[in-house]
């Protein structure tokens, strides 16, 4: 556990998509010399991106950042709000929620080139099955452990991508899921690795991207010692040796 207080600053920033390029661009530069009390964040959903950071700190000191934010380009809105660390924890909870369907495909990218800035705003914003799609800058504290050290695998990665799509009527899951599917495959080339939680129906292959050979083999010696009939499977397996 560490301190952090109690207080917490957000800040986004909104940008029509047909000019979110150039602003993503700053976006990835700003975040390649933050601080690590600042995490920067992006999403794209329909015809909008939000660039921002959120702070977990005091507020007021939080704000340093905000020119040099303000600087990737003229949004068309901004929120700069202060808030308690336990509001920011909550403040994606959506009630019900559990009611929708739900599909994600992810990418760890090591880099983030104007080719893959290109990809992420390559879509229709008329198009309402596409995916919301987000980026989540790393380094920092992350990056501080080996990544031999733990079971959590690339930490070298500087940006964590999710596309994530969400609906509530059956008939739709295929082109739902074939949506989030090609709007991720447009990040392949620039992608190495994803985060076990953010695998949905890849199966063993999506094992293979979330963990290296060594780091699979450590785990599969865990799952012999402790699990050698496979009772937990009901997950991204690691499959014991005897199956």
């Amino acid at each position: 556990m560490h301190p952090v207080g109690t207080r917490a600053l957000a800040v986004e920033l909104t940008f029509p998509l047909d000019h979110a390029a150039a602003a993503l661009r700053g976006w990835r530069d700003l975040a390649e010399g933050a601080t690590r009390q600042a995490t920067l964040t992006a999403d794209i959903s329909g015809d909008t991106a939000t660039l921002g950071y959120v702070w977990v700190g005091d507020p007021q000191a939080g704000q340093v950042m905000l020119p040099a934010l303000r600087s990737v380009g003229v949004p068309e809105g901004e929120v700069v709000r202060e808030l308690s660390y336990i509001e920011l924890q909550t403040r994606d909870d959506s009630i019900e929620g559990y009611a929708y369907r739900r599909y994600w495909k992810g990418h760890y990218l090591p880099e983030l080139p104007d080719a893959a800035i290109e990809a992420l705003v390559d879509r229709d914003p008329a198009d309402a099955t596409l995916p919301n799609v987000s980026l989540q800058a790393y380094g920092g504290a992350i990056a501080d452990v080996g990544d031999d050290a733990t079971a959590f695998s690339h930490r070298r990665a500087r940006f964590e991508y999710v596309a994530a799509a969400s609906w509530s009527d059956p008939g739709e899951d295929a082109l739902r899921m074939g949506a989030a599917r090609q709007a991720a495959a447009k990040l392949d080339p620039f992608a190495a690795g994803a985060y076990v939680n953010a695998l949905s129906d890849e199966g063993a292959s999506g094992v293979r991207r979330a963990y290296s050979e060594a780091k699979r083999a450590r785990l599969t010696a865990v799952k012999d010692a402790y699990d050698p009939d496979n009772v937990f499977h009901l997950n991204h397996n690691i499959v014991p040796t005897r199956r």
